[in-house]
This record gives C-alpha cells, structure tokens and sequence, in this order.
C-alpha cells in the first residue's frame, strides 16, 4: 500500500504566526454603557483591575463607577474592557469563564474557540501545539514534538481541524481530526515519505461550561484505509472551585478489551491552565495509580 506524503510544518508555522499576532482588543470599541444586569471589568495598562461600571464616557476620558467610588479614567490607560454577566460574581469574586471549555486532555469537547481566541500549549515538554479560533464555528490546530537530537524530518507533527455545530441550549456538537504524519524511520527502513494516521471524530458536548459531559466517537485511519469500529469517548469536567477542575477523560477502543481511564486536577486562571492526571488501563496489568499526565496552556 502507498501511504500519501504528508507535511503539515509549512501550515504549523503559518497559523502560529497567525496566532502569535492576533490582533489585540480593541478598546474604543468596548467602551460603553453596560447592559442592565452586567458589569464591566477594566485592565489598566499597569495590570491592574477595577469591576464596576462606566457611567459616563468623555473624549479622553470615562466615569466608572465601582466600590472605590466614581472615578475619572484616561481611555488611553485602558488596555482592556470586559463586560459580564452580574451571575459570573459568586460570593463577591468574579468566577471568569472556564479558558479550557474546548477540551479535556488529549480529547476535544464539542465546544468551539471564539473566532480570533487561541491557545499555545505543551505536553510532556515535548509536545508543543496551538489551537486558533479562525471563526466562531472553524478551529485549526496542530503541533509538533521536539526530541533532542533528531532533525525536522524525524519528529512527529499533527493537525487537528475542527468544525462546530451548534445545536440548542446547553448542547454542542464538533466534528474534527487528528491527523499524525508518523516519519517513515518509524515505520520501516524502506520507507522515505512516513505514513499518515489519526481518527475522524464527532463530539458532543452537554451542560454548563463549568459542569460538562462529552461523549463521542472516532474512526481510526492510515492512509486511504478506515476502521470498521470506532473508539468511544467519555468524559467530562466539574469545577468545584474558581480555580479548580476535576477533569475525566475515557476511551473503549477496539480490539482492545479494556478502557483507557483518565482523572485529575485542572489548575486555571483567566489565560494560564496546568492539567496534573493520570492515565490507566483497567485490566490485570494497570498501573497503579496510573501513569502521570501534565500539561500547560496559554490562551489569549
């Protein structure tokens, strides 16, 4: 069989780029009165933070009306302006939103990046990758690994393209892939160009952001060939505290009579995430507590 050349470094670089250079939040046009109900959060260009409100809005200046009083702020000084929902404050603290609702560990949610949203991450050290939100409903992702001591041709890369679809309430769907080009020293002696391999997937995901189930199915592929049965994926994600996630994902994958469990701890703020897991085989060979998983993502 002839497996089709696939070199996706070119379509790596370009969308990190893309990425890396995504434009930056445009203030002037936040600048407004807020919504009854909501409440704006303010960045300034010191780092620091006012919640509260705008309540008038000069030409250099805006009245923002927050627990320290009213205040006169320079619009130049603003490097940011959010405005959220008054529920997303629980106990007086802001509880900003889940940063990894789009996926679990290696898995993806059927939640979707808003166009222009992104993230950069590394698994293992290894594994670096991104993911960038090119609209509200097309995701591309991708990644590479970075084993000392082999040349650009002997690392793996991916691709991992995805499409949402929104259903209704608090149900999301995706459909997507995971597109490996495995180097042809990994294969076989003789083989110069590598093999392509990874898994069709639709995913669904069901819930809050902060309380989620997903359950999917992928079909697995090298080259031109497809599985006859797809692996199943269970999982999901329950945020117990502002900065918390417990996070579970599962696979029954075929031919193999056991499932691949996963369970761990999500650490976040509003752009940095680290996952701490670890992952098992439940059968008579499992190691015990599992193997550890840790990763690290920047989103912006």
């Amino acid at each position: 069989m002839s497996y089709p050349k696939f070199n996706c470094l070119p379509i790596l670089f370009g969308f990190l780029l893309l990425a890396l250079t995504a434009g930056a939040d445009d203030v002037k046009e936040n600048i407004k009165i807020p919504e009854p109900g909501n409440t704006q959060i303010i960045t300034l260009d010191d780092g620091s933070s006012l919640v509260g409100r705008i309540i008038d809005i000069g030409d250099t200046h805006i009245t923002f009306d927050c627990n320290l009083g009213q205040m006169s702020i320079a619009i130049e000084k603003i490097r940011k302006i959010a405005e959220v929902a008054d529920s997303s404050f629980r106990e007086g603290k802001y509880w900003f939103p889940n940063p990894n609702r789009t996926r679990l560990y290696f898995g993806s949610t059927g939640r979707m990046l808003k166009g222009g949203d992104g993230y950069i991450s590394d698994t293992y050290i290894f594994f670096p990758g991104f993911a960038y939100g090119i609209t509200d409903n097309i995701t591309i992702g991708g990644g590479f690994s970075i084993f000392p001591g082999l040349s650009m041709n002997e690392q793996l890369f991916y691709l991992t393209p995805k499409i949402g679809i929104k259903a209704s309430g608090s149900a999301d769907f995706a459909i997507g892939a995971f597109i490996l080009r495995v180097p042809g020293d990994a294969v076989s002696d003789d083989n110069d160009d590598g093999v392509t391999i990874g898994t069709l997937n639709v995913v669904g995901t069901f819930g809050s952001d902060d309380l989620s189930l997903t359950t999917g199915l992928g079909y697995g592929f090298a080259g031109d060939e497809l599985a006859d049965k797809p692996a199943v994926q269970l999982g999901g994600e329950w945020r117990f505290a502002r900065r918390l996630s417990f996070v579970t994902e599962n696979w029954i994958l075929p031919e193999i009579d056991a499932p691949v469990i996963s369970y761990g701890i999500r650490f976040f703020g509003e752009s940095l995430t680290t996952n701490f897991a670890l992952f098992n085989i439940l059968d008579d060979e499992a190691v015990f507590p599992g193997i550890p998983y840790v990763d690290f993502v920047w989103n912006f």
